[in-house]
Formats: structure tokens, sequence, C-alpha cells
């Protein structure tokens, strides 16, 4: 059990309401946890800092309290040119990324949890960061450098996220409770939010260790690579070599070129070895991870998320006559509900060589499971002209059952929520299902799992060189990763913004904030149109940025908050 991240409910409600209520300031919390007095030692501080990671890992959680099935994130993850929603819910946030348009505006509930989620977790780390100045806490210079580093960061992570996906927000750098609780903000200028996330992550860089004190917690290496992305993004593209190549070539991390962990006998290859269960710590072994989310299964206090449920196809879904040919197992990811989808653009940039193409990578298709499902005859909702059927013979060769079922890849993906949709090629990096089979359907993804790895910060690198006309030096770069992939090396004259946009799909997929990626590049509106064959006919240029929640402009009673443009 990972005690260390984990963090009581009741800790968290001290942090997000205590720390915001007028009362507050009249009471004596003696019988409560509490900000003034949890944070009077440094247990009490690193117990804090476990209640801002809490923050932090809820981005692949669901919204609400409960766990929904809204994931936290939805906003950065699809709309984009390499991901869609294959499964929408009603109004959930995956069908407004889905159909854009009036969908998308200043009153829908996911937008407001999304930015009520990151605003909470800002305050929870400038409570603890405001709080360690108090000079009677005793603890030495660099137990508080690495505590208030870490608050730093996260503070700075909150406020990519927000920036990212509004553009001018309000700038918070202090406790809000009792008394200074405000209700006239101004959105400060995006450059202004970018200063102060510089600083921060370069207090971070000065106070965090080299490798993380525990697994799940962040490093010195993680705010470099932050700083890398945020050069890139404000055009300081040296001082982004710089940092990206701070870690490249920092000897406690490297790419993981050779197979290792808990499957490392069986078929498989070194870049997927690195989702599979029990192999996304250093303490497993991974060297290439920079930082983790930490989840526990069956444990008390212990986490979980739902990237597995959104990312893994429904397969279930599937019919053969009047049975089901496939029943949830842990060979194919658990229960999954196919919420997200990769699109075929995104499949077709894969080489033949590709490991990251491969099947270990992406599911393509099924062999039956069940099996009493054997049937000569398919229904309806297997697309026939898209589809691989397998079949058992008898003993004179003849027909006697179906088997299995493939897509074919050349097929344009289904319309939302067709019928056939549970064909769909699905990631498999987010697969897990607990051992127990009477809990294989478990909703929730309990397993440690990569939320940021090295070879994200290789292709930072690569953008950089880029940008600084070092196409040499770029291809090199991104060469590398290639090579760990089994794919062809390229030249110089490959390497354009949208090869690394490319690149970046074919590496990174499911794993980085596309939207935030192709922002940068000033790219998202072209490749989405472009390639995302449902989201892409319904964009305008005003969803570049989204609409700033009603709520908010509302309940900034002191002073008035201006709408983004288009809303």
């Amino acid at each position: 059990m990972k005690n260390n991240i984990k963090f009581p409910i009741l800790i968290i409600m001290s942090i997000v309401i205590f720390g915001c209520s007028k009362e507050y300031l009249t009471e004596q919390p003696l019988a409560v946890i509490a900000p003034d007095n949890l944070y009077v030692n440094k247990s009490g501080f690193e117990a804090g800092l476990n209640g801002l990671y809490n923050l932090w890992r809820k981005e692949r959680r669901g919204m609400d309290a409960g766990g929904s099935n809204d994931m936290a994130i939805t906003a950065a993850m699809i709309g984009v040119d390499n991901a869609f929603s294959l499964r929408p819910a009603g109004g959930a946030p995956e069908s407004v990324f889905n159909d854009f348009g009036v969908r998308l505006n200043s009153s829908d509930g996911g937008l407001k949890s999304m930015w009520e989620w990151l605003y909470v977790t800002i305050n929870a780390a400038n409570t603890i960061i405001d709080r360690s100045e108090n000079p009677s806490i005793k603890w030495t210079a660099n137990e508080k450098k690495q505590i208030v580093g870490e608050a730093k960061l996260i503070r700075a992570w909150a406020y990519r996220h927000l920036t990212n996906l509004w553009g001018d927000v309000p700038l918070n750098i202090k406790e809000s409770s009792g008394a200074s609780i405000r209700t006239d903000w101004q959105r400060a200028p995006v450059a202004e939010v970018r200063k102060q996330m510089e600083a921060d992550l370069l207090d971070a860089e000065a106070g965090l260790s080299d490798v993380p004190v525990a697994d799940g917690r962040a490093s010195k290496v993680v705010a470099q690579h932050y700083l890398a992305e945020l050069y890139l993004t404000t055009g300081d593209y040296q001082k982004a070599k710089d940092k990206a190549s701070i870690v490249v070539s920092n000897a406690n991390y490297s790419l993981m070129t050779a197979r290792y962990g808990t499957k490392a006998t069986q078929a498989g290859t070194p870049f997927t070895d690195m989702f599979l269960d029990g192999n996304s710590n250093r303490a497993q072994g991974n060297k290439e991870v920079l930082w983790v989310v930490q989840n526990e299964y069956l444990s008390t206090g212990g986490d979980a998320n739902i990237m597995r449920r959104w990312w893994v196809n429904r397969y279930t879904d599937m019919k053969i006559g009047s049975t089901i040919p496939l029943i949830y197992s842990i060979d194919y990811g658990g229960r999954g509900l196919g919420r997200f989808a990769i699109t075929q653009f995104a499949i077709s940039l894969y080489g033949p060589t590709d490991d990251r193409g491969s099947s270990y990578a992406i599911r393509t298709g099924y062999l039956m499971n069940n099996p009493a499902s054997l049937s000569t005859t398919l229904n309806a909702n297997v697309k026939a002209t898209c589809t691989t059927i397998g079949y058992t013979t008898g003993p004179t060769g003849a027909r006697v059952g179906v088997d299995s079922v493939r897509f074919n890849m050349g097929c344009p993906e289904p319309a939302p929520n067709a019928s056939y949709a549970f064909l769909w090629p699905s990631i498999r990096k987010w697969d897990w299902a607990p051992a127990d089979p009477a809990d294989i359907q478990q909703s929730s993804n309990y397993n440690d799992e990569i939320y940021l790895r090295l070879a994200e910060t290789y292709l930072l690198l690569a953008e950089a060189q880029f940008r600084l006309n070092d196409l040499a030096g770029a291809a090199t770069t991104i060469n590398v990763l290639r090579a760990r992939a089994k794919a062809t090396p390229i030249t110089a004259a490959q390497v354009t913004a949208d090869f690394i946009l490319d690149e970046r799909s074919r590496e990174l997929l499911s794993e980085e904030h596309r939207r935030y990626s192709l922002k940068r590049f000033g790219k998202w509106f072209e490749r989405t149109q472009k390639y995302n064959l449902y989201a892409g006919k319904l964009i305008t240029l005003r969803d570049t940025i989204l609409p700033i929640p009603q709520s908010v402009i509302d309940a900034n009673l002191g002073a008035t908050m201006p709408q983004n443009a288009g809303y």
C-alpha cells in the first residue's frame, strides 16, 4: 500500500471547505483537521501535500466526488486530430467535444467542474506555500524546499491547464480563506500567468530532489520538463532546448529499450512493457518514467481512475446470433466503455514495423472467449465490409463456427454510437482488470499508471531544435525514439511542424494533452478540421479556447469578468 501519497477525505475537505469558509474566522477547530492545526509541523505539511496530490490525480478520475463517468480532463484529450468520442453519453463532456457548436457553451457543467477543480487545486497549493513561512515550524531548509517545491510545481501544472483551455484567467497565488475570499477577480493576461508558472517551476527545479522521494511524487526533472514545454509555448526556444537537454542527459533516467518486468518472457515490446501492471514505477525497473499516478486496489485511501474505462472499447456489445461471443477479461483490457477513441488518421501514421502501432499497443481484433457463443451467423451489427471474420472448421474442413473478428484498418471510423462501434481499434496502454474473477467488471483502474515519461522530453527537445532551425539535430533526437520502436529512421529534410506532431501522436497517443500540443504549433483548428471525421466538420476558430463558466462570471460580483469572444 502506498500510504505516502494517500490522503483522508477529511483533510481534503479541510483545505477546500474550511479554507474558504467565513465562519472559519471565529471557530476553534480542535476536533477536526483544518489548516491551523494541520500546518504546524513537517508531518502536517506532508499530509497536506498528499491531499494536493489527490487533487492532481483527479485528472484521470470522474469529475464528482463519487467518481462519475465524466473524465475530468476530457477537453484536452478529444476533439483533436487523433482522438474523438466513439460512444458519447448524452450531455456528458465527451459529447460536447464531438459536437461543439451550441453544445460548447458557458453553462456546460463539465467546464464548470473542471474550472472549480483546478482552482481548488491552486488554493490547496497556495495554503501549503503560504503557511510554510511560519518560523515556528521545525524542519530543515531542504525539507521545506522539497515540500514547497512540489506545491509550486502542482500550482504551475494547474495554471498550465487553465491557460491552455481558457486563455486569460484570474491569477491567485495567496491562500483564500475567511475575509481574504474575493469577488472582484480580473482575468490576468496569459503572459502574466505564464511568468508566474515559470517562477514556480524554477523554484521547484531548485528545491526538488533529482529523483522522486517516493513513487508518485514529482521531482526536479518534472519541473525541468514543464519548463522546456513552457519555453516552447512562449517562444524562448534556446531555453527550451537547454531544459530538455538537461533532462535527456540526466544519468538517472533513460529510455526503456529492452524487455523488462512482469511479462518480459512473453510476447511484447520494450515500448508496451512500460504500460503493463507492475512495470510503471522506478522501483519496478522503469527508468523512463518521470511521474507516475499511484493507485491501490482494495485499500483504505487507495485511489482509482477511469482511463481504461474510457479508452478500452465496449467489446461485449458484439453479438453472434443471439449470444455474446466476447465476455470481460483481463486479456481484453477489462471493462471498457469506449468513450474515447483514436481516429483512423492516427492509426494510419504507423509504419508496418513500428512497435507503437503493433497489436501489443493497439487492439484491432478479438478471439471469441465465450465458448457458448459459436455460431455460423453474425448479427447485422458486425459491419461485413470492414470486418475480417475467422471461422473454426470441422473434420472435413467445413466452417462450423465463428471464432474471431478483426476490423479492417482501411475503413473509416464508425459514426459515434454506431451499432458496430465495438469493433473499432482501441489503445491498450490502459488495459487493466483485477485478478479476482468475481470483480472482472470493476469500473475503475487501480493500477499505477505513467503520467509523464522521458520520451516526451525527447520530443520537446526535437521541437526546440526544429524551432532553432537545427533540423539535423531534431532528426537525430527523433530517431532515438524511432529506433526503440523499430520505425524507419528519418532525415533532416523530413522534419517539419506536422511531422513532429505526427511523431508525438505515434509516441504519446492517449498520454499527452493533445489540444495543448496542437495549440502550441498553431494547428489545432487546421489539423482537427482535416483529420477528425466528425468534430472537424463542426468546429470554428472560436472553439480554440473555451467559454468561461457563466457561474464564475455571475459570482464575481465586485468586478466585470469578460467572456471569451464568440460565447
